[in-house]
């Protein structure tokens, strides 16, 4: 994974064990530590000339860019694990048509929210790969899932079994042999967001917005079991570009589920 543009400080009244943490990591993923004083981020973006600085913080890592703060929280995955064990149907599983011991290909982590949901519904015996193409969001998300603490053991178990690749899904796909996993996700929504928000700007500033390729999805089918799932736009036109004809969600809902099953 390779971090351009980017480096690693702490907050300004940062312990002891924030800074080995940050040493730690600036020497795991070879980028530079800057000691962060009494300085500002911007301060130290423009002295370092770098776009991005990751900042490791009491609970979190936290990646400031000039679009705002990014980092992982589990808030929407939280909210749905509570509503699956009320036994509201989560319209991704009914999509994904998976169950425990399931492995799941999820080609698109962003926030991991989804990630989160299937790895909770695959149980202990199942998997989840996760991939990411921008190393920035691999990298924070992905240290998010298997450090952070919030005192719900089901939540952080599901958390803690993904498995973060950054990587390209496409040339990930190639790659894995037939039948290898047993649903392929794609969640390309950044593309077209349904609505503006602050929190999502940083995100969205770092995001893939290319169209998926049609032979992703040829390859998905090749190497998926049961399922290939797109979530998009309830009227979008890339269901019928990419050749998925059957559909899971709620009547008045702004996204769809188009579903290929095998």
């Amino acid at each position: 994974m390779k971090l351009q543009n980017t480096i690693i400080t702490t907050g300004r009244r940062a312990q002891a064990k924030h800074i080995e943490l940050a040493k730690a990591l600036a020497a795991k993923w070879r980028i530079k530590y800057i000691f962060r004083g009494r300085d500002s981020v911007e301060e130290i973006k423009a002295r370092e000339n770098v776009l991005n600085v990751i900042v490791v913080k009491e609970e979190k890592l936290a990646l400031e860019t000039d679009k705002g703060e990014f980092f992982f929280h589990p808030n929407l995955a939280k909210m749905r694990l509570m509503n699956m064990k009320q036994g509201i149907e989560d319209y991704l599983l009914k999509a994904l048509n998976i169950s425990e011991g399931d492995s799941v290909l999820d080609c698109t982590l962003g926030f991991g929210s989804d990630a989160i949901v299937e790895s909770y519904a695959v149980g202990e015996t199942g998997k989840v790969v996760a991939l990411e193409k921008n190393p920035l969001i691999a990298t924070v998300i992905g240290y998010g899932l298997k450090n952070n603490v919030y005192g719900d053991n089901e939540l952080e178990n599901a958390m803690r079994k993904i498995e973060v690749i950054n990587a390209d899904a496409l040339e990930f796909l190639r790659k894995q042999a037939d039948n290898s996993f047993d649903a392929v996700y794609f969640d390309p929504m950044f593309r077209h967001p349904l609505m503006e928000s602050e929190n999502l700007r940083p995100l969205r500033a770092l995001a893939e917005y290319a169209p998926i390729n049609t032979e992703a999805i040829t390859e998905a089918k090749r190497v998926a079991r049961k399922s290939v799932a797109l979530k998009e736009n309830a009227r979008s036109l890339e269901f019928e570009r990419l050749g998925f004809k059957e559909f899971v969600g709620g009547k008045y809902s702004k996204i769809r589920y188009g579903v290929i099953y095998l």
